[in-house]
């Protein structure tokens, strides 16, 4: 009897400065759509594509570890803390690979902003090597692609989820998910201003926050 093949991994990166429920609510959608074993939550120590965070690494991590602590399937990994330099994701993929080993899908969740921005990024078209690229969209939010970019969707382009579990990288699905329109630096700057940005993340992450005094001007 043929065994099933392994359910994927999801990768969601991020400098989460702090995390809030844009990321959590279709993080949650993308475990349960694509059946993934997990969604693996990395916060980045030094972002390579935005301006330095304005709280530590250590404490981005502990925002993420109060934020999913009480929902199966989330995990907080944090390996990009422990390794020095910039945090590029095909190194952080790599750094999987050498754990997981090389039979396990893995899916690096992209938002439609950055997929777009994906040309930019350190030796980027290795990540499809080493995973696939699942792209969270709104109907419509991804027009006018760089033609690089155009030209490295036609040759991975997958249509089917279950595509996902028959090989380990190399496929591009675009997914549609719920939008939910709070940034980060929304939440800053209400929290620089002594305004209260509830219920735009988990409550244990903005008791952290308060706790620490993180993000007063």
């Amino acid at each position: 009897m043929i065994g099933l093949a392994p359910r994927p991994i999801g990768i969601l990166g991020g400098t989460f400065d702090p995390i809030h429920y844009g990321h959590l609510r279709p993080a949650l959608e993308m475990l349960e759509t694509l059946q993934l074993a997990e969604v693996r939550f990395i916060p980045c120590r030094i972002p390579a594509h935005r301006a330095t965070p304005l709280i530590t690494a250590e404490q981005r991590l502990t925002l993420v570890q109060r934020s999913i602590a009480d929902q199966p399937g989330f995990v907080a990994d944090d390996r990009e803390l422990r390794r020095d330099g910039p945090s590029y994701m095909v190194d952080t993929l790599a750094s999987l690979r050498d754990d997981l080993g090389d039979d396990i899908p893995l899916c690096l969740i992209l938002g439609a902003d950055a997929f777009r921005g994906l040309p930019s990024w350190h030796r980027w078209q290795q990540l499809s090597e080493l995973a696939h690229i699942v792209v969270m969209q709104r109907p419509g939010s991804l027009s006018s692609l760089p033609p690089v970019l155009e030209e490295f969707i036609a040759l991975r382009l997958i249509e089917d989820v279950v595509a996902l579990r028959q090989k380990p990288a190399g496929s591009i699905l675009f997914q549609w998910v719920t939008q939910l329109h709070i940034s980060a630096t929304q939440i800053r700057a209400l929290l620089a201003h002594g305004q209260s940005p509830r219920y735009l993340l988990p409550e244990a992450a903005l008791a952290y926050i308060h706790d620490r005094a993180l993000y007063r001007s």
